[in-house]
Order: C-alpha cells, then sequence, then structure tokens
C-alpha cells in the first residue's frame, strides 16, 4: 500500500500511511488467533503486516544467492560498482537523511541536496520526509512506546520487527506533535516524496541492474542477486544495527542513564554512526562524535570535503568544554532533543554550539 501523499503533512494520522516499506499506519481491525498472544510493552496485541514480512523473506532469501554469487561468478567491474552503489546508499542515509534533514546539523546547497537525496533514493529506506519523521520521534520518545524502533521491546523489533508489524498508537499520536516544517518547505524532499514510488525502484532496482548488464556484459541473474537485492538488504541490516545493537551492547561514555551505546563493529565501519551514545547526547553535531580520531569516518570527511568548496555550510559541532561537562554530570538524564531547532533544546547547549563553514551573505 503506498504512502497517502495528502493525509501526512506535520506527523501521521489514524488513515495514513507511512510509506516505509509499505507499512501500514492504519488501525488495527483484527488479529489472527496464531499471533493473539504475541503483545506489546502495554499488553496491546500486534498485527503483523504480511506483506513486508514476506518481503523481507525474499530480499534476504534472494541475498544469500546473491553472497553465493558474489562468490562464484561475479565479475570484478561488478563487486567494484556494488561496493560503490552500497556507499552511495550509506551517504544517503548518514549524510542526507539523518544529519542533514533529520537533524539540520549543517546546511547544504541546491546541488548537494539533489547529490544526497539521489544516494537517498538508491538506498530504499522511505522517502526523507518520512524516515526524518519516524527518527525526530525516536530521539525526542527513545524507548518508549512512541519511539518507532523501542529498543526495550527486545533485539529484533528494534532491527526489523518494527517494519512488520502495524504501528503502536503512541508513535502515531506523538507522530502529530514533531514539527516538520522545515522539510515540508524543502522542494527537493517534497518532490521526492511525490514521486518516490517512481523514483525509488528506478535508482534502487533498474539502475543498479542494467548498468553491469549493458556496460560491461555481466549477467542479468547476477546483477540482480548482487547489485541490487544483496547490496540493499547489506545496507538496510547495517543502518537497522543502529536501532537495535547500538541500543543494547556498548560503552555509555557520555551518559549511562540512556540505553544508545558506542557500537565497536559500527565504529570500525567508519560510516561515522557507531559513537551513538554521543549522538544521543549530541544529536546536532554534524560529526556524530568527538574531534580528533572519532571524526575521521567518511560520513564527515565528505561535509568536509563539500564545506571547503561551499556547498556545505553552518556545520555544527559541540567544543570539547561541552563534552567534558556532559561526561561530569553522566547519569543525569537531561531532556532529549531531536537536534537543531527543537523547542526544547537547552539555550546553554544552543550557546556553546560551535558553527563553522558560515556563509557569507554579500
Amino acid at each position: 500500500m503506498p504512502p497517502n501523499s495528502e493525509a501526512i503533512e506535520c506527523g501521521p494520522t489514524p488513515s495514513d500511511t507511512t510509506g516505509v516499506l509499505y507499512e501500514m499506519d492504519a488501525e488495527p481491525q483484527g488479529t489472527p488467533t496464531d499471533i493473539s498472544t504475541l503483545k506489546t510493552t502495554d499488553g496491546r496485541k500486534l498485527e503483523l503486516v504480511w506483506t513486508n514480512i514476506l518481503g523481507f523473506i525474499y530480499l534476504h532469501t534472494a541475498s544469500v544467492y546473491g553472497i553465493w554469487l558474489l562468490l562464484t561468478g561475479t565479475m570484478w567491474q561488478t563487486v567494484a560498482f556494488t561496493a560503490l552503489v552500497l556507499i552511495f546508499s550509506g551517504l544517503g542515509i548518514s549524510g542526507g537523511a539523518h544529519r542533514l534533514w533529520s537533524h539540520r546539523t549543517f546546511k547544504a546547497n541546491l546541488p548537494l541536496r539533489a547529490i544526497l537525496i539521489f544516494f537517498n533514493t538508491i538506498a530504499f529506506q522511505d522517502a526523507v520526509y518520512y524516515w526524518a519523521r519516524d527518527h525526530r520521534l525516536h530521539h525526542k520518545y527513545s524507548e518508549t512506546d512512541a519511539d518507532p524502533y523501542n529498543s526495550t521491546r527486545g533485539w529484533f523489533f528494534s532491527h526489523i520487527g518494527w517494519l512488520c508489524c502495524k504501528k503502536h498508537p503512541e508513535v502515531k499520536e506523538k507522530g502529530k506533535s514533531i514539527d516538520l516544517s522545515d522539510l515540508l518547505r524543502d522542494p527537493l524532499v517534497m518532490f521526492q516524496k511525490k514521486y518516490y514510488l517512481f523514483l525509488m525502484p528506478i535508482c534502487c532496482f533498474i539502475l543498479p541492474t542494467v548498468i553491469p548488464v549493458y556496460f560491461w556484459g555481466e549477467s542479468v541473474s547476477v546483477a540482480w542477486h548482487v547489485t541490487a537485492l544483496m547490496r540493499w538488504c547489506l545496507a538496510l541490516n547495517l543502518i537497522w544495527l543502529l536501532n537495535s545493537s547500538a541500543h543494547l551492547y556498548g560503552n555509555r561514555p557520555y551518559d549511562a542513564s540512556i540505553s544508545p551505546t558506542t557500537q565497536v563493529f559500527l565504529v570500525w565501519l567508519r560510516f561515522g554512526e557507531g559513537y551513538h551514545n554521543y549522538h544521543h547526547v549530541f544529536p546536532w553535531d554534524y560529526k556524530s562524535a568527538e574531534l580528533g580520531r572519532y571524526s575521521r569516518d567518511l560520513t564527515t570527511i565528505l561535509i568536509r570535503l563539500f564545506a571547503s568548496l561551499g556547498w556545505a555550510y553552518d556545520l555544527k559541532s559541540v567544543s570539547m568544554d561541552m563534552v567534558r561537562k556532559r561526561v561530569l554530570r553522566t547519569g543525569d538524564g537531561t531532556h532529549p532533543v531531536w537536534g537543531w531547532g527543537d523547542k526544547d533544546h537547552p539555550q546553554e547547549d544552543i550557546n556553546n554550539t560551535t558553527i563553522t563553514y558560515r556563509r557569507i551573505v554579500k
């Protein structure tokens, strides 16, 4: 069921859809008896979304076959191209949907926003508008029933299960309070939202399949199973690890009272999202990590590169003094914010935020 392009403008309503892999937002209309024992945290019955479940079963099964093809009969050009598309997908989520549009940690000119919206469409993790809405909600109401991927409901739920069942009513109710006015004013975000079901199949599946076949003679089966499906499946699961493992396993050096952790495996990947404890404490920092060796990740390097060209500007970061003060009061549990511009953002934190690469208005 495609997203309702008219109903969601200031958050979800009971009759609309999120568009998150066709996850339906509608109120439950009856639960099959064989899953009637499954409950949410407050005792409500779950209603599964079988379209998503069957789709994920096919995706992961086909991806296993793609791994076999990758190891036994894939041209080196296809391997390199698959890796490149995977990186583009990661940057579209990490640099685009996450740091730019969800948290507004920096600003970008039209060409850079166009590049990031293209990369984001390749990733197929829903339109930026919906991704940012759910992610702001996740930060604002982390680990509660209003959190779309609430980790207190277990690793599986926060990893993929939240996409296999209908949303908790609290997610829909609290989602109405999330400010999305900045996204509504962004013509690129609105263009992607309006035409997502046309653009996404082309960017995520058709082009990654056609390019290897046309340009270097790869087989259709290999291109489809390796570059399209296996790459998409890998990208999904890596991002999902931030919702699951990075909220359950690891150290909490910045605030021991919250669930997010520093996840070693994700740190090693160098996309910059592994310092999740830091990110939930300072979600407006464009680095998603401290300075020094912590910020040497691909997404941060890309943002700095474009900042040097003048394409990215107003990069927000946190002073070491602010980090030190927060570490000293670890466990105090200050009010969470979804990023720059949240009405509950403490004024002290705003005053101590460093903004670099400012645009000079002539």
